[in-house]
């Protein structure tokens, strides 16, 4: 039996108060787990009758309908009563739903298909389970937490720590699309319920491609706000969004309003074809060249920001883009994000299709190859070395052959980490957790299965959370139409081969675009969004001080090998801007967050 025992929100000028806006709500019970904290910096939206209490985070909505302007929590309690175990189809948005029900004395904590509210859970105390989207909260309350080795060996690997590990021991993240149950008897259980089936619609293109742009336009529409904003970087995923908000402000005489983040730096500015875009929907369009000061001036701050070490070297441009639209007044900015991992739009997937060719072969024919071109003499031949090379990457099984430019996998493991690191990692773990994922697709197409992988490791673990994170520092709310439930579940109908045939990258999407979108955006070739980092760290006395400084100090950690440091500094130095320069920045920002979180941290 579960009782409300009250709720508190505290803010900036409350006495003692633990953050600003900080919410919390705890439930006592009678059973093995007899109390629940719930400590959040998200609005905590609540819902009670006499057998349920409902508690929300995020916004939940009616599968194909709006969202509701107020009482979200309410409807989802009453769809809970009517059907308990069966609502998860009926149900979509971006959300955390922690359900108590007082006659099993039950909890369950839900979350949406993408994990787009991070959820930490702590249950470390007998009888007690805590619960929050801030892990600095959960410290808060309970500060006696170690960190992971483990964790911190993720995140090197991935440059950020994927759920459901966290970067304390005994701490798990929420994954995507989960219901985690807590029994009256205290065990814990978790469960995958969005795992959507990849059947191909037998309806015509033509008929598909109006779907798919009718479905964007609705999702787009169900997230404006007032005082709403679009990023738009320049591409196909940022310009439709920008397009389909101009489109609906229209209707209400208002012009949509577009930010854009600007490099002074050769090969990473893309502000050209987002002013193209800007121009083809008339939006009210900004753009803000970042500047290597303002890298120097919020390095520690955006560093320290994240629930968990975290490098993604774009994240400095979000929030300074963010930073620019909150100061503007926009409360609400609408992302782009999503888009290549459910229509196909990144260049791994037509090149690793590839490989796949070989893989496909019956065996008889792929040895006879291997007698030709997999041999010592062909590894070494000019001619030949090509053929060499593409069997030795194809003989890799995906997942796996996607890191194979991964730092960890590019270096000897003993020379890049100190001995008692090692001694308490599995080196292996990372490739493991890609390999469950990816075998669990629900398709035979490789496209498809590395498209689900992303919606993971690429959406829920990494993008996503340098977004929401970074908007949230800069103090405005971001919302992902293109990765709306409906607009998932739609791409799950069409197949890998007609939204990537061949060589082509996101032909399907384009073609439904096509006459809407700007022809140069349909026609521009795929571009990263990274922080030119190793570029301005060779102009920019300040920001090579900064590094020196954090990379002296990452040397006392006993966990990279103070060598391995000084050597990849080196490399980077002597002109490998891009690659090492992106290794720097992880380690970086890894110091940087130590620093601000656990400063007496070592291996």
């Amino acid at each position: 039996m579960w009782r409300h025992a009250g709720t508190y929100t505290s803010t900036a000028t409350d006495a003692g108060a633990i953050t600003p806006h900080t919410n919390m709500l705890t439930l006592n019970g009678t059973g093995a787990l007899n109390t629940l904290h719930i400590f959040s910096r998200l609005p905590l939206q609540l819902a009670e009758d006499e057998h349920t209490l409902v508690c929300l985070l995020g916004r939940v909505r009616p599968y194909n309908q709006d969202y509701l302007p107020d009482g979200a929590a309410q409807w989802f309690l009453q769809l809970y009563q009517q059907q308990p175990h069966q609502f998860y189809p009926q149900i979509a948005g971006f959300f955390v739903l922690i359900i108590a029900d007082k006659r099993q004395g039950t909890i369950r904590i839900v979350n949406d298909h993408v994990g787009a509210v991070p959820c930490f859970i702590d249950s470390r105390q007998h009888g007690t389970l805590l619960v929050s989207d801030s892990l600095s909260l959960l410290r808060q309350h309970n500060p006696s937490v170690n960190l992971d080795t483990q964790a911190v060996y993720n995140y090197l690997y991935f440059h950020c720590i994927p759920s459901p590990d966290a970067i304390y021991q005994q701490i798990k993240k929420l994954e995507p699309g989960v219901v985690f149950t807590i029994g009256n008897d205290g065990n814990l259980h978790s469960e995958t319920y969005y795992q959507p089936d990849f059947t191909p619609s037998a309806e015509p293109q033509q008929v598909l491609q109006q779907q798919c742009q009718q479905l964007i336009s609705e999702a787009v529409a169900r997230n404006i706000s007032p005082d709403c904003a679009a990023f738009l970087s320049g591409g196909l995923d940022s310009s439709t969004v920008a397009g389909m908000l101009a489109k609906h402000s229209a209707n209400t005489g208002v012009s949509a309003k577009t930010y854009s983040i600007g490099f002074e730096a050769k090969g990473y500015d893309e502000t050209a074809y987002a002013l193209i875009t800007a121009k083809h929907f008339g939006t009210e369009h900004k753009v803000h060249y970042l500047q290597p000061e303002e890298i120097t001036q919020h390095f520690s701050t955006v560093a320290a920001a994240f629930n968990e070490p975290f490098g993604n070297s774009s994240a400095m441009a979000a929030y300074i883009c963010a930073k620019v639209a909150a100061e503007d007044g926009i409360k609400v900015l609408l992302a782009g994000d999503g888009g290549d991992e459910i229509f196909a739009g990144n260049e791994r997937y037509v090149k690793q299709k590839t490989f796949e060719h070989y893989r496909a072969l019956p065996g008889l024919l792929q040895s006879s190859l291997d007698l030709c071109f997999y041999n010592i003499y062909a590894a070494k031949l000019p001619g030949l070395k090509k053929a060499y090379s593409y069997i030795n990457q194809a003989k890799v099984a995906l997942p796996d052959r996607l890191d194979s430019y991964n730092f960890l996998n590019r270096f000897d493991i003993k020379q890049m980490f100190c001995p008692e690191f090692i001694a308490s990692i599995d080196s292996q773990l990372p490739l493991q957790q890609k390999q469950q994922r990816y075998k669990a697709c629900r398709s035979a197409d490789a496209v498809d299965c590395m498209m689900y992988l992303d919606w993971k490791f690429t959406l829920a673990d990494n993008d996503l959370v340098k977004v929401s994170s970074m908007c949230q520092l800069a103090g405005v709310e971001v919302r992902y139409p293109l990765f709306e439930k409906e607009v998932v579940d739609f791409s799950c109908k069409i197949s890998a081969g007609v939204k990537a045939p061949g060589q082509k990258l996101r032909d399907f999407y384009k073609r439904s675009f096509t006459g809407f979108l700007p022809n140069a955006t349909l026609s521009k070739s795929k571009h990263g969004f990274g922080l030119p980092f190793g570029v301005w760290m060779k102009q920019q006395p300040k920001l090579q001080q900064i590094t020196a400084d954090s990379l002296a100090c990452l040397k006392q950690r006993n966990i990279i090998q103070p060598a391995f440091i000084d050597q990849a500094l080196a490399t980077y130095q002597q002109g490998h801007s891009g690659y090492y320069g992106e290794l720097v920045w992880i380690m970086v920002t890894l110091e940087l967050w130590l620093q601000q979180h656990e400063a007496g941290y070592a291996a």
